[in-house]
């Protein structure tokens, strides 16, 4: 029993972290449900959507480097927790940069893929 509290322990933080990126999206749609036209709250809906799609995607780098950075630190291994700390900052700043100059086409080929209409993806692409 007590190393189930252990690992619930452990965990809070990873599901705290996981839950609170949809609220980003639930607070822009609760602004916008204010606007006065739905256009504006599907427009928010693919937005939100497709960032969701970006940063789930990429998301293997978070929790990947966060296992790995463990198992060193719980091994004492510092070296270890530095050149992981290196390597997935690297990693996140290449893809970073390839997101930001690929932004234009990212957007349309997830627009392409969500099929809004066209007063929504107007302002979703706003």
């Amino acid at each position: 029993m007590n190393l189930n509290r252990e690992i619930l322990r452990l965990s809070i933080p990873a599901i705290i972290s996981n839950i609170t990126v949809p609220i980003l999206g639930l607070s822009d749609t609760t602004i916008s449900g204010h606007l006065g036209s739905e256009i504006y709250i599907g427009a928010i809906a693919v937005g939100t959507m497709m960032f969701n799609v970006i940063f789930w995607l990429f998301g293997f780098l978070r929790m990947g480097t966060t296992g790995l950075t463990a198992q060193a630190y719980g091994a004492g291994d510092n070296e270890s927790c530095r050149q992981l700390l290196v390597r997935s900052s690297m990693l996140g700043v290449i893809i970073g940069v390839a997101i930001i100059l690929l932004h234009y086409p990212l957007r349309e080929l997830l627009l392409l893929l969500i099929s809004p209409d066209a007063s929504v993806a107007q302002y979703s692409s706003d």
